[in-house]
């Protein structure tokens, strides 16, 4: 009798944890969660799979989530890994924590914008550009490269965000890996000598520069539209287009290795790689889409139109973990 009492109880447990299975996924992001969670709560509401979502904080944006992950790797709880770049992907890839899926959603997104193997795949791109105040600089005043503002006129007057986390942290590696550590060290000791000020967040960034605080900031493309819906005093500036270009940011998915809802997890991925999600990106964050003939607002523009940054996001993502010691110096 006991035996079969047993048995039946463990039936039942392997029964629910099948189903649990089934209709779940669970999902790390570091892409602010006022745009992510709307995105997760419709693909819950259109297949019927409970989205578990983990987020990151601003203040930890990309390091907080990207730790637990590895923290996780033997026992991963992840399934799928939205990430706001492509370096943090890379690091998991390297790591030996995800593994290749090649989706059949993103045929045509460029292969720039994906791994050779598939561990990750871009869609929805944002770009580094500074945001200014139009109240405290004239427009023949605003810099037009990242190297103006070294200048003394801008002494005390710009911004950009804690280095050692988010999107900074990537535009700071990726400027390491295009102008080579020499060049690289010598524009952010520049940086210091003209005394800028390390705000918390992008965020924090755009609205010191909203509040008047400071003339200009660098910032990523879906914090300077919302400052300038938010105010007609702000402009922006997609910066070094005669130059290294501007640094553009796709988002990325990644699928785990041996997560514990693997179909799901693969079934999430294609649809955030789909034309309508770009579609809602661009609607709600301004960002660009990947596939081609997405319609987007007005306001955002084509990456057709923009002289990006050619890095080679492999050798970026090596060379953000190389400075980690550096930032962390510099930005004390």
């Amino acid at each position: 009798m006991k035996n079969l009492l047993l048995m039946t109880f463990v039936l039942l447990t392997f029964i629910s944890c099948s189903k649990e299975s089934k209709d779940e996924v669970t999902v790390y992001t570091t892409v602010d969660q006022i745009f992510s969670e709307p995105i997760l709560k419709d693909f819950e509401k259109e297949t019927g799979i409970k989205v578990k979502a983990i987020y990151d904080t601003e203040e930890t944006k990309s390091t907080g989530v990207l730790n637990r992950i590895i923290a996780e790797k033997n026992n991963p709880h992840c399934d799928v890994f939205w990430s706001g770049d492509p370096i943090r992907a890379i690091v998991l890839k390297n790591r030996g924590i995800t593994m290749g899926y090649d989706s059949p959603v993103a045929k045509d997104i460029s292969e720039q914008f994906k791994d050779a193997a598939y561990h990750w795949i871009g869609f929805s791109a944002r770009a580094r550009v500074l945001v200014y105040n139009k109240n405290l600089l004239k427009a023949d005043e605003v810099p037009d490269s990242i190297f103006d503002l070294l200048d003394k006129k801008y002494r005390a007057k710009f911004a950009i965000a804690n280095p050692l986390f988010g999107t900074t942290s990537f535009h700071f590696a990726a400027l390491f890996s295009t102008l080579g550590d020499k060049k690289a060290k010598e524009l952010f000791s520049g940086f210091k000598k003209n005394h800028l000020l390390i705000a918390t967040s992008n965020g924090d960034v755009k609205k010191r520069v909203l509040n008047a605080e400071i003339a200009c900031g660098l910032t990523d493309t879906d914090d300077a539209f919302t400052a300038m819906e938010e105010s007609k005093n702000m402009g922006i500036v997609f910066l070094d287009q005669k130059g290294i270009g501007s640094l553009v940011m796709p988002n990325t998915v990644s699928l785990m290795k041996n997560s514990p809802h693997n179909s799901n997890g693969k079934r999430l991925i294609d649809y955030l790689l789909s034309k309508e999600i770009e579609k809602k990106l661009a609607i709600s964050s301004a960002q660009m889409p990947l596939h081609k003939g997405v319609k987007t607002p007005k306001n955002v523009p084509s990456l057709d139109n923009i002289v990006a940054m050619k890095i080679d996001y492999e050798k970026t993502a090596k060379k953000l973990e190389e400075i980690q010691g550096y930032l962390k110096t510099w930005g004390e």
